[in-house]
């Protein structure tokens, strides 16, 4: 057994503190930037051993570690599949069943690459590029993409009378694309031009994006590799640089957009949605109408809600988007702040448990695929539920595992599949 496996929780803790005591007492003998990565060093060992702690005693309780993932997830696409129902009630009931569909699929495919070596994908990067530029360009192709709420995302199945949006699925190839590529630097970007590499490479899935054009999707997709590109050892200079850009960049667009004479890059109802981010009481029969029916639906659930298919802002049609954009706030209705508790709480087990298998996967591609995953959910949630409150812009970024869509459903099943997948074929211990 490795010494590393033989180190026991108070044996961590032992460790970590006489490591802090020696870095400060020989403070006198080294140089200041010597005792200071010493002291962050020290401080790191103190976290891994909290940490430790943390999984034996949670571990002594749940079982397995990656229980700690898969049970919130299916928790929560079943509390979604509850929330469709309801919602189902104002809406068309094939709705739900289409929604309960898009579950089963998921599953099936899920399991299917719980199955299947993930490892594989690691050797793919040339067709895991031309892939996922495939899907994004479906729907841009004549005759077979569909128009819906302004955007050109969909696909059409002539067969299944169904539409599909190719950019979900997209969004687990760029995690596979991103993290393929990031793996090879074993943690450590040297070289300033393998980086811009590897944000040009990104950029092409975000750019061709915004061509249908989906902004919120181009987000999530440039978040989550930004993310990955990070945690492979991406220089801290030349992040923040980059965030500058981006920012600047930002900042020129919106200033274009309005400004008369100037070419208006955003578009009108883009313009709208940051003018109420930034004012809430603009308009509010208007292009501001969305934001405070969601608000209003959130406050009037208070503590405990008003119970399934009680909420009147929903059910009276007050709510636009209650069951994809807006489900948030329906949920909120309905189950209230102690509903929405439970919810985040989940969300938060699920992203905290994938974080953990992270730490604990040896692989670098490994590693990688699971901070995107992570990323992913953590960012759609942040944004879902931020715009229902008014803290984020109003963006088309469903809640994932609870928002109706089939093919958003699918994608997110896909990526518990994908977690899954990268702990059972982990390299077990001889």
């Amino acid at each position: 057994m490795s010494m590393k496996k033989s180190l026991n929780t108070k044996q961590l803790y032992k460790f970590a503190h006489a490591h802090k005591r020696n870095a400060f007492s020989g403070a006198h003998a080294t140089k200041r930037s010597s005792l200071t990565s010493n002291g962050f060093r020290s401080s790191i060992a103190v976290a891994l051993a909290r940490l430790a702690g943390f999984k034996s005693t949670y571990g002594r309780f749940n079982g397995p570690l990656y229980l700690m993932q898969l049970l919130p997830a299916l928790l929560i696409v079943a509390f979604g599949a509850l929330i469709i129902y309801t919602a189902s009630l104002s809406i068309p009931k094939a709705s739900f069943v289409r929604h309960v569909g898009g579950i089963v699929f998921g599953l099936v495919l899920a399991a299917a690459l719980w199955k299947y070596d993930y490892r594989a994908f690691s050797r793919m990067n040339s067709s895991l590029l031309v892939l996922v530029v495939i899907l994004i360009l479906l729907p841009l192709i004549p005759g077979l993409g569909v128009q819906a709420k302004g955007l050109t995302g969909w696909v059409k199945l002539p067969l299944l009378g169904l539409r599909f949006q190719p950019s979900e699925p997209a969004k687990i190839v760029v995690i596979l694309l991103m993290a393929s590529l990031g793996s090879a630097y074993n943690g450590k970007i040297d070289s300033l031009k393998d980086y811009l590499k590897l944000c040009a490479i990104l950029c092409v899935p975000f750019i061709l994006i915004l061509l249908q054009p989906d902004l919120g999707t181009g987000l999530i997709v440039m978040v989550v590799g930004a993310a990955i590109i990070i945690c492979s050892g991406a220089k801290k200079t030349w992040v923040l640089s980059t965030i500058a850009l981006i920012v600047l960049l930002a900042a020129v667009v919106i200033f274009c957009s309005m400004t008369e004479g100037l070419p208006h890059i955003l578009k009108q109802y883009q313009m709208n949605r940051l003018i109420v981010f930034v004012d809430p009481t603009v308009d509010p029969g208007g292009f501001g109408y969305n934001l405070q029916q969601a608000k209003i639906a959130v406050g009037s659930g208070g503590i405990w809600g008003k119970g399934i298919g009680g909420a009147s802002q929903a059910g009276s049609g007050f709510l636009p988007e209650a069951h994809t954009d807006f489900v948030f706030a329906l949920l909120a209705e309905e189950f209230g702040f102690v509903g929405s508790c439970i919810l985040l709480a989940l969300f938060g087990l699920m992203i905290f448990s994938t974080l953990l298998l992270a730490q604990k996967i040896e692989l670098p591609f490994g590693k990688l695929v699971l901070v995107g995953c992570a990323t992913m959910w953590a960012f759609q949630l942040l944004q879902n539920v931020g715009m229902c409150i008014g803290i984020m812009p109003i963006t088309g970024i469903p809640l994932p595992f609870v928002s109706f869509g089939s093919s958003s459903m699918v994608a997110q099943l896909l990526s518990v599949g994908l977690v899954q997948s990268v702990w059972h074929h982990r390299p077990k211990a001889a």
